[in-house]
């Protein structure tokens, strides 16, 4: 699926601070945890939480936070659609990793198990 150059352009300057607030309350609003929200997100990028409180406080954008992580193994099995895009089949690198952590957060908020959203076989 390909996206426009505008739109993978406004997805690499997004800062994750100003997304992460927006994920904890997501995840907070349907009785999940911060603490389960870094979870997942330790798993996808492999950042602890004192590496995550330093890309808030830089205000660090999507292109410099995926730049610096190391995607799980098995980040290639989050599939679906999020935000009207099949995550599967979005061409550009940075748009997809982001679009894996948005499913991500969207299964934590539904509470799906925790074994389901990690993709543990």
């Amino acid at each position: 699926m390909t996206t426009t150059p505008e739109h993978d352009e406004r997805i690499a300057k997004m800062t994750f601070a100003s997304v992460y607030s927006q994920y904890v309350a997501k995840v907070e609003k349907k009785g999940g945890t911060k603490e389960e929200l870094h979870e997942v997100i330790s798993w996808l990028t492999g950042f602890n939480e004192l590496k995550l409180q330093q890309f808030i406080e830089e205000k660090a954008t999507f292109k410099s936070f995926f730049q610096q992580a190391t995607l799980h193994p098995n980040a290639h099995l989050i599939k679906g659609v999020i935000c009207g895009y099949r995550i599967e089949a979005i061409e550009t690198p940075l748009t997809q990793q982001v679009r894996y952590l948005d499913k991500l957060v969207d299964e934590l908020a539904k509470r799906r198990k925790m074994e389901t959203i990690l993709r543990i076989k």
